[in-house]
């Protein structure tokens, strides 16, 4: 059993974390490895991530800027909730940053 972990300030400190490259034009920091996995995903202005499937639930805080997919536009502090089976792709034109926790990690449809 893991034990528990928690991140004091992070809505106010995130932009001090340590960011890697994830995919083109998008970085991570990872708060969580496994399943269930948490991190941050930072998306330059135009970045996005091709169309995926979710075997599990995927849940998103957008933390700045505004994040899109094909049903909409989701500016800070929107929750987005993608249940299991769901098709999506993702982009930013402006360049956003959200907190994403996932179940199961994606399958790329596209």
């Amino acid at each position: 059993m893991d034990d528990p972990v928690a991140f004091v300030g992070l809505l106010n400190g995130w932009q001090g974390r340590v960011f890697r490259p994830f995919r083109e034009g998008v970085e991570i920091s990872v708060l969580r490895e496994g399943a269930p996995g948490v991190a941050l995903l930072r998306y330059a202005p135009g970045a996005g991530v091709p169309r995926h499937r979710h075997p599990g639930m995927e849940t998103i805080l957008v933390l700045e800027g505004v994040q899109s997919d094909e049903r909409g536009d989701y500016p800070a502090g929107s929750l987005i909730l993608n249940p299991e089976g769901t098709e999506h792709s993702v982009w930013s034109e402006s360049g956003c940053t959200v907190l994403i926790q996932w179940n199961r990690p994606v399958e790329f449809v596209g």
